[in-house]
């Protein structure tokens, strides 16, 4: 990586644009950056790392990078202009910022905007990459291969950070060496150690709580016959598997020796039942015993033809048990040789795609070609825009002669309507002087026409009132005669009903009430009502009707007068002369002041026609001279079309080589790098499946020789699944018990001697037989709960067994990862220097520093100093991160602190150094041509400032440029090449000279 130029512009305490030349600092190797205190020395290296990563180095994250002495409209901007991997490279940040509004008073926030560029050689121009934040990190990142941590220590030498890295203790130097070289995969695998030693530890605890469980039961079952009691131990400790299982074999030991005693009282109690039963039972009882005695035979007999198969079953069932210590490495083995057998099927299919080339290509070699293909891809970038540019200088080009149809076209229509513009102009005032002399006869019309219309719609009114005055006379004479006919017919029912009121009245008399009339209570001859006779509802009938006649006359006699009103109205408006006469006139004054009108009504389309008529005269005389101007400058735009379009051409040929298109050629590579990362991703996934499936083997292999067995085969036959282990197990349970029955039927004395005695006289032994019986219920009973014992515990006892054989595998895996786990911890008596895995591959990381360093503090010491790696103990803490000094002067080694100030940062320097180159390398040894070292050479004398100089200077050898920064004056005499920072009342400058 080597820097060109640097433009800063309102950064740190920089407020205008300025701008550094590396390119001219760096041709003499070595150049000092210089200055007062707070001028902005190490503003300078934060502008570097800012225009890299977006962001400052650690210490100083979180300010504002904003100057404080910028103007208010001058946005904040970092440009780097840097050679990397081959390219050359342009980067702009600009971090957010509040500038003012373009509108009214207060800021806007504007947001940080990044530009990644890069400069075309054959071109010479430079071509746009990204304006991505994160592809431009990315692309950043992969190019110089550091982080920005990393870089801030590689190239950024930061002084005092390396003298305090030189007087630390170890866990401050595992920090900083942890941070470069990323070794969190080692602390990773330090913590699934300790998480793998927790779970086999919890199921191994587990599993002991079970046995233990089961060794209280057993106590509980056994009772008080044991007098040692069971051992004080808890879950995990050791020896509590063989603890439990010796406990339990006491315990059945004594159990059956009760057993035994009980089987005695018993035996001796029917023996003093069977002679008090001697004469009772003599024949009965004899061959009973005969009978039992026989068949116990028959069943030894079988039990002795099968002891073989049982013999048989029982070493089956001890070589499963051995088996099942390997059953786990089994079916890893089987699992791995499957998983290996389908990655070496996709490795074969993967490079079965490929081309020949390729096919004895490992997967590094794959990886690398998938790179060199995806870099070949990249570059079409530039031929993609290249090919996109040809098509739109094509379609300029095409739009070019379109738009000289268009002007030529544009010149005729204008020539030849600016031709005719005169006798144009001249009709169109004619109208308007037309319409101006009809505006005002339509104006004197308009006041003839309104009176004329008003009294020929009076005239209509007046004859339509006369015909409606005669309708309405009509309609009142009618409305009299009905009102006179209902008033003469109310009266006629009126006069009849009085004739026949006395048969109304007589109607509502009772006899013995008095008479409303005469008041007599004798009705002796009342009236009778004749025929027609007319009632009280038929009078008030007539006399509505009466009522509603005469309103209907009032109402038409009051229209009539309404009538009458407006007709004497119509007629003195209208006056005398006839409708159709007035109609006549009206129609007339309508005709000439509509024909007034119409004519008058063009004056202002005349008026905008005229406007718009100037108008576009002068649209056409502008763009007259526009197509003209057009046309003149067309011919040079044409020609510089034709040669960027020549030029691309060739560019494009040569980008798609053999292929029809770009397009083309960026799928075969597209495809190309898709195959060859498919082909390595799988040769990586074969090769690890076949290391672990050697490694399945070598443990399977171990498994079987631990267990006894001569080959993993014989081991894998030996093993039995669930139904055929409980099937052996019921067989060989079933033979156990049957042989102990039969011992025991045989082993009874008195059945033996009732086979050979003679009949007992039953007479006799009958007064003794009911004492006889209760002594044999009361052995009987002890015997059957010395019995039930033992047999709780045998089953108790082949549980725990089980247990402990289930324990053996958990356990010895929790021994081998517990081991594991504090090997890695450095807290294993075997870790004898107490190294954690990861300080150890940080040990080794120092080791390489050191000795990358003392090439150089050799020659800045004359020799006398050289940096040694130590991995002895601090005390009581761990080791391996230990940095001693070799003083050449007295033979000794001694520690980095006992070094002077002076002698501190010329190793410090040294160490410096170092680091950047074994950081560089661990990188992907990235050249890195530019350098900084910040401070520390006021500490230095003469003389070993020449040499620390030398040193520096040297690094020419290797085409690297070394930027010191410091504020010694003796530095400006040594070192003429020279970047000095001033400062002001306005802000920061930079001036670059010699000194």
């Amino acid at each position: 990586m080597r820097l060109h130029r640097l433009h800063i512009t309102a950064f740190g305490p920089f407020g205008g644009a300025q701008e550094v030349d590396f390119d001219d600092l760096s041709s003499a190797g070595l150049f000092l950056l210089h200055g007062p205190t707070g001028a902005g020395k190490t503003s300078v290296l934060d502008a570097v790392c800012f225009a890299l990563y977006g962001s400052v180095p650690g210490a100083r994250q979180g300010g504002s990078l904003r100057s404080d002495h910028a103007l208010a409209a001058t946005r904040t901007e970092v440009t780097l202009e840097l050679t990397v991997a081959g390219r050359r490279l342009e980067l702009t940040r600009q971090p957010p910022w509040e500038r003012p509004k373009k509108r009214g008073a207060g800021t806007t926030t504007e947001k940080a905007q990044s530009w990644l560029r890069e400069y075309d050689a054959p071109a010479g121009s430079w071509k746009d990459l990204t304006r991505s934040h994160q592809e431009i990190g990315e692309e950043i990142t992969q190019l110089l291969g550091m982080s920005r941590e990393q870089f801030c220590q590689v190239v950024l030498l930061p002084q005092g950070d390396f003298a305090r890295f030189l007087r630390a203790d170890a866990e401050a130097r595992g920090k900083l060496l942890g941070r470069l070289f990323d070794t969190r995969r080692f602390a990773a695998v330090e913590q699934r150690l300790a998480e793998l030693r927790r779970a086999a530890e919890t199921q191994v605890r587990a599993a002991d709580a079970e046995l233990l469980a089961d060794g209280h039961r057993m106590q509980q079952a056994a009772g008080d016959i044991v007098e040692l009691p069971l051992p004080d131990l808890s879950p995990g400790d050791p020896g509590l598997a063989e603890s439990v299982l010796e406990w339990a074999a006491i315990a059945r030991s004594t159990a059956r020796e009760r057993f035994t005693v009980a089987h005695c009282a018993q035996a001796a109690a029917e023996s003093a039942q069977a002679a008090a039963h001697h004469v009772l039972e003599d024949v009965r009882e004899v061959a009973r015993l005969q009978r039992r005695f026989a068949e116990a035979r028959e069943r030894a007999a079988r039990l002795e033809e099968r002891s073989g198969a049982h013999r048989e079953a029982q070493a089956r069932m001890e070589r499963a048990r051995k088996a099942e210590a390997v059953a786990p490495a089994l079916g890893l083995r089987d699992a791995t040789e499957n998983e290996h057998r389908r990655a070496a099927g996709t490795e074969a299919r993967a490079r079965a795609l490929l081309s020949e080339t390729f096919a004895d290509a490992g997967a590094t070699g794959l990886a690398a070609a998938a790179r060199k293909a995806a870099e070949d891809l990249g570059g079409l970038e530039s031929a993609r825009r290249a090919e996109h540019r040809i098509a739109e200088l094509t379609d300029e080009r095409d739009g070019l002669d379109r738009q000289e149809r268009a002007d030529e076209d544009v010149l005729h229509d204008a020539g030849t309507w600016l031709a005719e513009w005169d006798s144009t102009r001249a009709d169109l005032q004619t109208r308007i002087g037309a319409a101006q002399e009809a505006a005002t006869r339509a104006e004197q019309l308009a006041v003839q026409r309104e009176p004329a219309q008003t009294r020929l719609a009076a005239a209509r009114l007046r004859d339509q009132l006369a015909g409606d005055t005669d309708e309405a006379h009509a309609r009142v004479l009618a409305a009299r005669e009905r009102a006179t006919d209902a008033r003469a017919h109310w009266l006629d029912l009126k006069e009849q009903r009085l004739k026949g009121i006395a048969a109304e009245l007589a109607a509502g008399l009772v006899d013995g009430e008095a008479c409303a009339v005469c008041g007599a209570t004798e009705h002796p001859a009342p009236a009778r009502k004749v025929d027609g006779h007319v009632g009280r509802q038929a009078e008030e009938a007539a006399l509505t009707a009466y009522q509603r006649a005469d309103e209907q006359r009032a109402e038409e006699e009051r229209r009539l007068g309404v009538v009458r009103e407006a007709l004497a109205a119509a007629t003195a408006e209208a006056g005398d002369l006839p409708t159709g006469q007035l109609a006549e006139l009206a129609e007339e004054l309508e005709r000439r002041h509509a024909e007034a009108h119409g004519a008058a009504s063009g004056l202002h389309a005349a008026r905008e026609t005229l406007g718009q008529a100037e108008r576009e005269r002068e649209r056409r005389l502008a763009a007259q001279q526009e197509a003209a101007r057009r046309v003149a400058s067309r011919g040079s735009l044409r020609e510089a079309l034709d040669r960027e379009r020549a030029s691309l051409e060739g560019e494009l040929t040569q980008a798609r080589g053999s292929a029809g298109s770009v397009a083309a050629r960026a799928l075969q590579l597209e495809r190309q790098v898709a195959l060859l990362t498919e082909a390595a991703d799988a040769a990586r996934v074969a090769a690890d499946t076949a290391q672990r499936l050697k490694d399945a083997d070598a443990r399977l292999a171990d498994a079987a020789f631990r267990a006894g067995f001569d080959t993993p085969s014989a081991a894998a036959a030996a093993l039995l699944d669930d139904a055929a282990h409980r099937d052996l197990q019921h067989r060989l349970d079933a033979w156990q018990q049957e042989e102990a029955a039969v011992r025991a039927v045989l082993a009874e004395a008195e059945t033996t001697a009732a086979a050979g005695q003679p009949p007992a006289d039953l007479q006799a032994a009958e007064q003794t037989a009911s004492a006889a019986g209760r002594r044999v219920r009361e052995a009987a009973s002890a015997r059957d709960a010395a019995d039930r014992r033992c047999a709780e515990l045998d089953r108790l006892t082949r549980r725990a067994g089980g247990s402990v054989r289930r324990l053996g595998p958990l356990r010895e895996e929790y021994d081998r990862v517990a081991r594991l786990a504090t090997l890695a911890a450095g807290t294993s008596a075997d870790n004898e220097r107490k190294m954690r895995l990861e300080s150890y591959v940080l040990a080794a990381r120092l080791e390489q520093v050191a000795a990358a360093a003392t090439a150089r503090l050799q020659r800045m010491s004359s020799g006398r100093y050289t940096l040694v790696h130590s991995d002895d103990r601090a005390g009581r803490g761990r080791s391996g991160l230990g940095l001693h000094v070799v003083d050449a002067w007295t033979g000794c080694e001694r520690d980095t602190a006992t070094l002077s100030g002076g002698e501190t940062f010329f190793a410090s320097l040294a160490l410096a150094l170092g680091l950047a180159d074994v950081v560089t390398d661990e990188a992907g040894g990235v050249r890195l041509d530019t350098l900084f070292i910040d401070e520390g050479f006021g500490s230095l004398d003469d003389q070993t400032l020449d040499e620390v100089l030398d040193v520096l200077d040297s690094l020419r050898e290797r085409d690297r440029s070394v930027g010191i920064v410091s504020h010694v004056a003796d530095l400006r005499r040594r070192i003429h090449a020279q970047l000095e920072v001033v400062k002001g009342r306005s802000g920061s400058v930079v001036r670059q000279g010699g000194g």
